[in-house]
């Protein structure tokens, strides 16, 4: 479902389960919509911003939307109670296709909660966020015109099967992000929501298996000094905090995430001690799926990537670091009308 609908079908469950009526419009500027809810005193007016998939990560620039756009209201097909626990507490509006629905302003409070989805077939297109699938949809994403190469050329470019390929663009096709423009040409469309996706299927699927293990330095001011430790330019890249600071020049990395195919060479080179314990490690250490063809960035993976890494951290300052990442490098080519 697009944002529209979405909207819709809360509303319409809404009503349904309430008698609660209200209408949502959606708005051409940095918001999604606005919702007019129908309360026996009067009409009141929301912002809302519309999820497919609400997930822990966006919570952060959700609330920082909030503040800015006051009364808000987050419409999503699902929100899991942990994160209907925070825009409680932080006094932010939710309503889901469910008809769940939390209201707290001056004028009106409503908190009703409990109801399920209705179940629904399950929706196409889900090869296109397999493990393989995202390797591939990270590539278009980054590549703006990969989009119409051949399918062997992508597949030579991502290192995933050719069969494969042709599976992840009709999950593309399906799911409403490939626009046809004649008989030769295609675009990506609705980039944004198709990014957000990504960055889910990465943060669930994908990154989990390209872990390769978590280590702390022998010499422990090698975390402080972390830009003076030599890498050969194409098998590591730095991702995670240390590519969102020598892109921004404004955060400092607490831990260190290194995309490598020498993590062996660089366990001996710069004395590593292996961590059974995530939360314990200095550094750690992740698979390269891509090719590394960007000249002027050498030692930093893409910015597409920085992103996504900073988002999931659930880290407030790491997620402040990826908004500047995203204003910087990605605004413009996934908000571009």
């Amino acid at each position: 479902m697009n944002e529209n609908q979405i909207a819709q079908l809360a509303l319409e469950r809404l009503t349904e389960r309430t008698g609660l009526t209200g209408r949502w419009k959606p708005l051409a500027h940095e918001i999604d919509g606005r919702l007019d809810l129908h309360f026996d005193n009067g009409e009141e007016r929301f912002y809302t911003e519309v999820k497919k998939e609400l997930r822990h990560h966006q919570v952060n620039q959700l609330l920082d939307m909030a503040k800015e756009n006051k009364p808000f209201v987050v419409i999503a097909e699902k929100i899991f109670p942990a994160l209907k626990e925070i825009f409680r507490k932080h006094k932010v509006g939710y309503l889901d296709t469910a008809g769940n629905i939390f209201i707290n302003t001056p004028d009106h409070y409503v908190w009703i909660d409990g109801h399920k989805n209705i179940e629904e077939k399950k929706q196409p297109g889900n090869r296109a966020f397999t493990k393989t699938g995202l390797k591939t949809v990270f590539y278009l994403l980054w590549k703006e015109d990969a989009i119409n190469l051949p399918y062997r050329t992508l597949a030579e470019a991502t290192g995933v099967a050719l069969g494969n390929i042709k599976n992840v663009m009709e999950g593309l096709k399906e799911t409403g992000f490939i626009l046809p423009l004649n008989n030769k040409k295609v675009a990506l469309q609705n980039k944004k929501e198709l990014l957000e996706r990504w960055i889910t299927g990465y943060r669930e699927i994908l990154k989990p298996a390209l872990f390769i293990g978590a280590y702390k330095f022998w010499n422990k001011e090698k975390v402080r000094d972390w830009e003076t430790l030599h890498i050969n330019m194409g098998e590591s890249l730095w991702g995670g905090e240390p590519a969102g600071a020598l892109l921004t020049g404004y955060l400092q990395p607490e831990k260190l995430t290194l995309y490598t195919n020498e993590y062996r060479k660089l366990m001996k080179d710069w004395i590593l001690i292996p961590q059974d314990d995530m939360e314990e490690g200095d550094i750690f250490f992740f698979n390269q799926f891509w090719k590394n063809d960007q000249p002027g960035q050498e030692n930093i993976v893409p910015p597409l990537l920085v992103y996504a890494d900073l988002m999931i951290t659930d880290d407030p300052r790491c997620i402040e670091t990826a908004n500047i990442v995203y204003k910087r490098y990605l605004k413009d080519e996934f908000e571009r009308n």
